[in-house]
């Protein structure tokens, strides 16, 4: 390492944000930029530790563990440390096809892991990684790579999320002719409409990706649904392989009463109409206002800040985020060590942001909804909660059980269900007469990922069950792998 005292002389330092209470105005990214100098002098806390977790990718008590997709993450630390940000492009696209992507939405189990966040706060690895790739675009790095030559096989992705992007990139790098369909009108999937455009632009971050793809040779069909406007049949028949990427999007619902009233929605829906109406620059059929409500989301995680964070630009009277679970505490707990995935409160932008505006975080734990109520015209006015303890059944499985006396009525006109999905829709994998495992999913083992059909593999989210978007790069580049294998018989993809 070129500093191997630097995790002794420098402390953790992340750029700064936008203001809260600016940024809530408009869709712009949050984040702003570090100096190369900064950025050096974090890349040297990189400690040089004889066995780096950082890029093992392992999974620990279920959950990651470093860098699933192995980014060479002290490599890259001491390249840009050195200031020779050329080599640390060239390392990081080495395991990274969208690093512009997971540095920006990744939750960066790699610092998770990081050997100096045993004692210290751990190495800005994810905003080191981001800078990388900015960096590269800005200078003219990241340039059009297409294969020198064709192998004459043709591969269908159905899905343009991580998973499949990163699978039609490596197979099109193979020299395959690769097509990628996507029913919605946009390629990008999660990316482009499931993730707001204040986390991740979608015109200069993910468009731009795209764009280079195409100039690569991979083509994208959009507002194309296989299995209705294109039939399965034809797919199997048009070409040589196919990977399925199609994320699991079904939803997690709230059956209770009231459940079909007016201003009740899925989290997606609220988000994905919100995204198209920044893109389209104006409001279709399908917007969801948040405009002067009460809002209350159902769900803790990622999607359900993503709708504290975009009801608070719509300008929401008030918001209530509704979590089931314990609050974190603030520092590892006993039973959770080094390297697992740290389970710690952290302070989201959206609940930030809620904060600035109202003047508290938006998060009641312990909490569960029973009951949506109606007004006079079948809109919801209010949500019924009541506090919960987690006990024991006679299984010995931690359950929610209700505290008496412990109810409340929120106000709300506007309530988003944020908690999670239970797996991939199934007409696809029906008409394709694909095996699903007990959890609804596509059926392939891992680091295989081939199904019962033979030309036919399964990758990302459909596969696996709802994840960690750098898990879908993953999936979808060791699919590219082994569907590469099946076509040609052997593989040099990584």
């Amino acid at each position: 390492m070129g500093k191997p005292t630097g995790f002794l002389e420098f402390q953790r330092e992340l750029p700064a944000d936008r203001s809260p209470l600016t940024r809530i105005n408009d869709w712009l990214e949050i984040h702003l930029h570090q100096s190369e100098a900064d950025l050096k002098k974090q890349g040297a806390r990189c400690m040089d530790c004889g066995i780096p977790f950082c890029h093992t990718g392992q999974l620990v008590s279920g959950m990651a563990s470093g860098c699933p997709i192995h980014n060479l993450i002290p490599e890259w630390n001491d390249l840009v440390y050195r200031g020779l940000w050329r080599e640390a492009l060239d390392r990081l696209h080495k395991t990274n096809n969208f690093p512009e992507f997971t540095g920006r939405v990744c939750p960066a189990p790699c610092e998770g892991s990081c050997v100096l966040g045993m004692k210290e706060p751990a190495v800005t690895i994810k905003n080191i990684e981001v800078s990388i790739i900015d960096h590269g675009w800005a200078n003219g790095w990241v340039t059009p790579e297409p294969p020198k030559q064709r192998t004459g096989k043709k591969v269908a992705v159905v899905g343009s999320g991580p998973a499949g992007l990163s699978a039609a990139a490596q197979l099109n790098k193979a020299g395959h002719e690769v097509t990628v369909f996507e029913r919605a009108d946009r390629p990008g999937g999660l990316l482009m409409y499931g993730i707001p455009n204040m986390k991740l632009d979608k015109k200069e971050v993910v468009l731009r990706r795209i764009a280079l793809l195409e100039k690569e040779g991979v083509k994208f069909v959009c507002n194309t649904e296989v299995g209705k406007t294109l039939p399965s049949d034809k797919l199997l028949k048009d070409f040589d392989a196919v990977i399925l990427a199609t994320g699991a999007t079904k939803p997690r619902d709230l059956p209770i009463e009231g459940r079909q009233l007016k201003g009740v929605y899925f989290a997606m829906e609220f988000l994905t109409a919100n995204t198209k109406a920044v893109l389209d620059q104006h409001k279709n059929g399908n917007f969801i206002d948040a405009t002067g409500k009460d809002v209350v989301v159902i769900g803790g995680g990622d999607t359900g800040t993503d709708c504290v964070g975009t009801s608070l630009r719509h300008g929401c009277k008030s918001i209530v985020q509704v979590e089931i679970l314990p609050k974190p505490p603030l520092e590892r707990a006993e039973d959770n060590p080094w390297p697992e995935w740290p389970k710690t409160l952290k302070v989201d932008y959206g609940q930030e942001e809620a904060a600035a505006k109202f003047g508290a975080d938006p998060r009641i734990y312990l909490t569960t909804a029973t009951k949506f109520e109606a007004d006079a015209h079948g809109q919801v006015k209010a949500v019924h909660t009541v506090q919960v303890e987690w006990t024991k059944n006679d299984k010995g499985q931690f359950i929610p059980k209700n505290i008496p006396g412990t109810e409340k009525v929120l106000p709300a006109q506007l309530v988003l269900l944020a908690m999670g999905f239970l797996g991939p829709e199934q007409p696809l994998l029906e008409a394709l007469n694909i095996e699903r495992d007990p959890r609804s999913n596509a059926k392939a083992d891992f680091e295989k990922y081939t199904t019962n059909h033979p030309k036919v593999f399964a990758c990302g989210d459909c596969r696996r069950g709802q994840s960690l978007v750098v898990w879908a790069f993953n999936e979808g580049r060791g699919a590219a792998r082994e569907c590469d294998r099946f076509l040609m018989g052997a593989t040099d993809l990584p």
